[in-house]
């Protein structure tokens, strides 16, 4: 049950993750700028790679790791926000 729900909170932030880069903002661009280290690509890598070892750990019964990751959820929603709506 906890796999699954990380699962979805994965979806969720892949989602946001997906419309930050789309939304043209000043902050996005300079970090995709050409030769910057941190495209589109490997933020996307790092982002499966903190849902795989959350997914993970949570599998191996270690339950604090799934509401860690509910908590990047949440700030990464706030994030979203912020930036879509040009708070930031």
């Amino acid at each position: 049950m906890g796999v699954a729900i990380i699962f979805l909170l994965g979806i969720a932030n892949f989602t946001m993750h997906r419309a930050v880069l789309e939304s043209g903002h000043a902050m996005v661009r300079s970090i995709a700028a050409p030769g910057s280290v941190f495209g589109p690509r490997v933020t996307l890598a790092l982002e499966f790679a903190l849902l795989l070892a959350a997914m993970l750990l949570v599998g191996n019964g270690m339950a604090l790791w799934g509401w860690a990751y509910a908590l990047y959820t949440a700030g990464n929603g706030l994030a979203a926000w912020l930036i879509l709506s040009r708070r930031i």
